[in-house]
């Protein structure tokens, strides 16, 4: 009942998405229907209200074995739309199904329903009481039940009334059930552009793509400069529902992993459960230092499901300039007992190399890597270690959230000489770069995976700008770990 009300209230609802998405072994089935405007409005019309009307008459105990019936065909037609097996990437609503999954228990359950003869309260078995009483009466309308047998038979519909609109605050609220497959809605005309397959690599025991979704997009960290309102247009067009069709369409583009702040976790966990999703999610963990607690978001990050850890670059910074080197060891030692795969990230080059020198070795590098040929880096003589994500400063001349690679050249140097995989991000310093050139210049110059971040319209694009880059590398001089 819920599906049908959240359509019926989303304006310019249709499946045609959801039909023309399918991946299932009737997927031309699907495909048919959403080739069809006339089809299409009509699939649409019973879809809505055949969810409605299904979903009121279970409740209410109203043409109960009806409902049961039309309900399992519904069911039906949603599970072969995305079966819980193959390549099907709607295969679960939570956790990880196979063939037995929540439609297929619904339908099992409106099935039984069917021939179910046992006592029950709603309308229908009040008016077969009513008939009872008639017939016993020679035809005079007497109601043997008592008025509480009638009040049972009648106690769901306050239920459905506070249902309904418990139903329209949360889709006010939210705007979209992003809980439902179906009712997510994704364009993917774009993936008809796509060149070709993304190559991939390996970090610990995860084989993933080379280009890696960044997560900073998601939670609005623009790195915007002086403007001031990105941040905020970031978070706005950002939707949960729109993050949901940023990483489906990631997914089928080829992108294997994301790389997330640890506030994204949460989300991305839900993402995941309601999805089926198998990416890799890489977190970003970072210590409690009030607290005294470095393993605080390494505990929660293993509890929403991350693939693989990473202590944050800017924590990185911090705890060398701080000479507090000590708790990265402890938290790469405890990431390596819970036996995931380990990464350190930094901005600031003298950061990976005075952990080197302490014998500081993590499973993989994530470094900020680009060139400083762009209008908003400032000077190099005004570049000083570890004020990445520190203060920003009035003066154009100094950091403004504008520079990321304070010294690329010492960072090609350390990267192409150390022998496990190194991820670079913040490779387009913020949109300052082409993704051509930025592409480029990171894996020229020794990167093995690179971190993106990509709105839904530029996945395609740069999917396409990764796979030509990785095709056409002339100046590579370091060979490719992981």
């Amino acid at each position: 009942m819920y599906e049908g009300i959240s359509k019926l209230l989303i304006k310019d609802w249709t499946s045609f998405s959801y039909l023309a998405n399918t991946s299932g072994f009737l997927s031309g089935f699907y495909h048919w229907l959403a080739s069809s405007d006339g089809l299409l409005k009509i699939v649409d019309f019973l879809n809505i209200y055949g969810l409605l009307f299904i979903g009121i008459g279970l409740f209410l105990g109203m043409f109960t074995q009806l409902a049961a019936m039309a309900g399992a065909l519904l069911l039906t037609l949603y599970y072969f739309a995305y079966p819980p097996f193959g390549d099907s990437l709607f295969n679960t609503v939570e956790g990880h199904f196979f063939i037995v999954d929540r439609n297929f228990i619904e339908i099992a359950v409106l099935i039984f329903y069917l021939f179910c003869k046992e006592k029950g309260y709603g309308i229908d078995y009040l008016i077969k009481k009513i008939n009872i009483s008639k017939q016993e009466s020679g035809g005079k309308t007497e109601y043997s039940d008592s008025r509480r047998e009638v009040l049972k038979n009648l106690t769901t519909l306050p239920l459905l009334g506070i249902m309904g609109w418990g139903s329209l605050l949360n889709n006010k609220k939210y705007n979209v059930d992003v809980m439902s497959g179906a009712t997510l809605q994704l364009d993917k005309s774009a993936l008809g552009e796509l060149k070709g397959v993304l190559p991939r690599g390996k970090i610990g025991g995860h084989k993933i793509s080379r280009l890696v979704l960044g997560g900073n997009l998601m939670g609005g960290w623009a790195h915007s400069r002086d403007l001031i309102y990105v941040s905020s247009l970031f978070k706005a067009y950002n939707t949960e529902k729109k993050i949901y069709e940023t990483l489906i369409l990631a997914e089928k583009a080829g992108i294997t992993a994301i790389n997330i702040g640890f506030a994204t976790n949460a989300l991305i966990s839900k993402y995941k459960r309601n999805t089926g999703s198998k990416i890799t999610v890489i977190s970003q963990v970072a210590p409690n230092m009030e607290k005294g607690d470095y393993y605080e978001q390494i505990n929660k990050a293993i509890e929403y499901g991350a693939d693989i850890l990473q202590v944050q670059g800017n924590w990185c910074d911090w705890l060398v300039r701080d000479n507090k080197i000590e708790v990265i060891q402890k938290m790469l030692d405890k990431i390596r007992n819970q036996g995931i795969t380990a990464g350190l990230a930094a901005h600031s080059i003298e950061s990976l190399l005075a952990c080197e020198t302490n014998g500081i070795i993590p499973d993989y590098y994530m470094k900020t890597m680009h060139h400083d040929q762009y209008w908003s880096a400032h000077p190099r003589e005004f570049r000083f270690p570890f004020e990445v994500d520190g203060k920003q400063y009035p003066d154009h001349n100094r950091f403004h959230n504008n520079m990321f690679c304070l010294f690329p050249e010492r960072a090609v140097e350390f990267v192409n000489r150390v022998k496990i995989p190194v991820m670079a991000y913040k490779i387009l310093a913020a949109g300052a770069i082409e993704p051509k050139d930025g592409f480029k210049w990171a894996f020229e110059n020794g990167a093995d995976f690179i971190c993106v971040g990509m709105f839904d319209f530029q996945i395609v694009k740069d999917v396409n700008i990764c796979i030509e880059t990785l095709s056409n590398l002339s100046n590579r001089k370091r060979e490719f770990y992981g």
